[in-house]
């Protein structure tokens, strides 16, 4: 699941707006900073917490959870908090070495499907898929995934495709709006 998040530059972020990446909708209004702590995705039968506080790897690479972790999802702190404006990334385990894992049932989601984001102000941010991508890790779109958005967005990461070499080639990602 390892991909680079680099800063990005001016003409990468107006080049995806340009695109219609992160274009302005109408939705639920942006919520304060407040870190999730609960995740909910009834379509994939995930109910996880607490969450693991995620970074950047010494690589450069976004951290994932631990295979001690499979049972786990993460936030990644560099980004915006669920519900604020711009996308918060959250990150999970599809299956590891010891067998299936949090997001074993992500192949459920469906577009329209609601994600419930527990905070740690008691709040909660929900969430409406707006589309799943499934893309080669060497073509992981960075700037779709973390470039701003003009409103509160929420993007889930995990693993998919077929096992080559003893991992899977590919991500899957869940990208969705703040509805609630």
């Amino acid at each position: 699941m390892a991909h680079r998040v680099r800063p990005l530059l001016a003409a990468v972020l107006l080049a995806a707006a340009l695109t219609g990446c992160g274009a302005a909708t109408a939705g639920a209004a942006p919520m304060p900073a407040s870190a999730p702590v609960r995740v909910r995705i009834p379509a994939a039968g995930v109910d996880a917490s607490p969450l693991l506080r995620l970074g950047l790897a010494a690589d450069g690479t976004v951290e994932v959870p631990s295979v001690a972790d499979g049972d786990k999802i993460g936030w990644y702190t560099k980004g915006v908090t669920p519900g604020e404006t711009g996308p918060s990334v959250l990150i999970g385990h599809f299956d590891t070495a010891r067998g299936p894992a949090v997001l074993k049932d992500v192949a459920r989601v469906r577009a329209g499907e609601e994600i419930a984001v527990s905070r740690a102000d008691g709040s909660t941010a929900v969430f409406r898929v707006r589309e799943l991508e499934q893309v080669d890790k060497k073509k992981f779109p960075t700037a779709k995934v973390y470039g701003d958005t003009a409103r509160p967005e929420l993007r889930i990461i995990t693993c998919g495709g077929e096992i080559t070499d003893g991992h899977r080639p590919d991500n899957i990602i869940l990208y969705a709006d703040l509805v609630g």
